[in-house]
């Protein structure tokens, strides 16, 4: 990470993180639900905030733009095909932009809602996906498909091993639990949870995790690996012919889990 740049979660709610980006004194957050959190934030560090990044439209990740807005003048991004409050720019799959003098790819992952995007800052290796990928799992299918969710969550895995995930949520340590009743065997996955339980006795968010830790732990980022399909077809009680239906079955599972 370059020495001037720094990124800190802002906790909110039960398990939210809003992302506050921060060079020299200006700043960028991903995902405000709330906007007094991240205005004492602001105070503390003396920052000066310049712009609100947002994934998609769910409350929790919009309800604090307006009154950042109003506070501060921020210039608001956000996804196309989403209604997101007081937004200046609007932003579909790959756009490139310029935050904090840092540049985003923009990533559709249609989904957990059918407009949700990612901000992928490719010479840093940060991605902000919002609900899509979460450590060791994924959001739920609120409004888009399984064959969305797969193909999107398929673009994120594809993006190089050390790449950062910033996601939205503090959900790791329940994520683990399913993903090791998926796959008890996997050694990775033990070693994360035992990690993992660490951080959190001390306070410590488990995020950022990296795509290569995902790829190894995440089965909604291992449809294709052979002890994942079993698995999900042991739960279906059939054969699973694709990944995405594979998907499907463990999106289920965990629903109900």
């Amino acid at each position: 990470m370059d020495a001037d740049y720094s990124i800190e979660p802002i906790p909110a709610f039960a398990d939210n993180y809003f992302w506050l980006i921060a060079r020299g004194g200006d700043a960028a957050v991903v995902d405000p639900g709330d906007a007094q959190p991240v205005l004492q934030r602001l105070q503390q560090r003396m920052l000066r905030l310049t712009d609100i990044l947002v994934t998609h439209h769910h409350g929790d990740h919009v309800g604090g733009v307006t009154a950042l807005v109003q506070a501060t003048g921020a210039r608001v991004w956000g996804p196309r095909r989403e209604t997101i409050p007081s937004r200046v720019v609007a932003l579909a799959d790959g756009e490139r932009i310029e935050v904090l003098s840092m540049e985003f790819e923009i990533i559709d992952v249609p989904g957990h809602t059918l407009g949700h995007i990612a901000y992928h800052a490719p010479q840093r290796q940060w991605l902000f996906c919002g609900d899509t990928l979460f450590g060791a799992g994924c959001g739920r299918l609120f409004e888009g498909t399984a064959e969305q969710m797969t193909t999107s969550l398929g673009r994120l895995a594809a993006l190089p091993d050390a790449t950062e995930v910033f996601c939205a949520h503090e959900y790791t340590l329940s994520n683990l639990r399913f993903a090791l009743a998926v796959e008890p065997d996997n050694r990775a996955l033990l070693e994360r949870q035992r990690a993992c339980a660490a951080l959190r006795q001390r306070g410590v968010p488990t995020l950022p995790s990296t795509i290569a830790e995902e790829r190894a732990t995440n089965p909604f980022l291992r449809c294709d690996v052979p002890a994942v399909q079993r698995a999900a077809a042991a739960r279906a009680g059939s054969e699973l012919a694709t990944s995405t239906e594979v998907f499907a079955v463990l999106r289920q599972w965990k629903n109900a889990f």
